[in-house]
C-alpha cells in the first residue's frame, strides 16, 4: 500500500467514526483570544482529571496553544454549527462573530457551548505533523443541551430518533 493509499483510508475511516465537535482557545502572549475547531479530543484520566487533543503543527496560533500553560475546551452544542464552521475557517475575525468573555482563569469562553473544560497544559507529546496536549481540568461548567455530533464530514445535533422512547 503507497502512503498517499494509506491517507485515503485513513481518512476514510476516521471520517466515519462518530465524534462530538470542540473548539478549543487560549491567549497569545498579548492577551488576545484564538481558536480553532477541534474533533481530536479524548478522556484521559478520572485522577487526576485530563483531557487530551491535537494540533496541527501548521496551524498559525499553535505557540499559543503549546507554549500558553492553560486552555479551554468547548463541547459544542447540537445548534452551534455555524459557530463550528467559523472557528474551522481561515482568515476570519473568530471571536467577532460569537459572544464569548473572559473566565477567572483569563481563558475566552464561548456562550451557548454544552460543556467548557478549563485546563492547564500538564504535558505536550510530539506526534508526526501534530502535538498532542493533555490538560489537566480545573473548572467545568455544563448547560443542559445536547451536544454536537460529527460524522462522515457532517456536522449537527444527535437525532431524536438515536435516543430509545423511554429516554425522550
Amino acid at each position: 500500500m503507497t502512503k498517499e493509499e494509506k491517507q485515503v483510508l485513513f481518512k476514510e475511516a476516521m471520517g466515519n467514526y462518530p465524534t462530538g465537535v470542540t473548539i478549543v482557545t487560549a491567549t497569545t502572549p498579548n492577551n488576545e483570544p484564538v481558536g480553532l475547531t477541534v474533533n481530536s479530543f479524548a478522556s484521559v484520566s478520572l485522577d487526576p482529571t485530563l483531557v487530551l487533543w491535537s494540533i496541527d503543527h501548521k496551524v498559525s496560533s499553535i505557540k499559543a496553544f503549546t507554549e500558553g500553560g492553560k486552555f479551554a475546551i468547548h463541547i459544542l452544542a447540537g445548534e452551534q454549527q455555524e459557530l463550528c464552521k467559523i472557528f474551522a475557517s481561515k482568515n476570519v475575525d473568530r471571536f467577532s462573530q460569537c459572544e464569548w468573555e473572559f473566565s477567572a482563569n483569563q481563558l475566552p469562553i464561548i456562550q451557548g457551548a454544552f460543556a467548557v473544560l478549563e485546563c492547564k497544559t500538564f504535558k505536550t507529546v510530539e506526534a508526526g505533523d501534530h502535538t498532542i496536549l493533555i490538560g489537566e481540568v480545573t473548572d467545568i461548567q455544563i448547560e443542559k443541551k445536547d451536544p454536537m455530533l460529527y460524522h462522515r464530514r457532517h456536522f449537527g445535533a444527535i437525532p431524536d430518533e438515536f435516543y430509545p422512547v423511554s429516554e425522550k
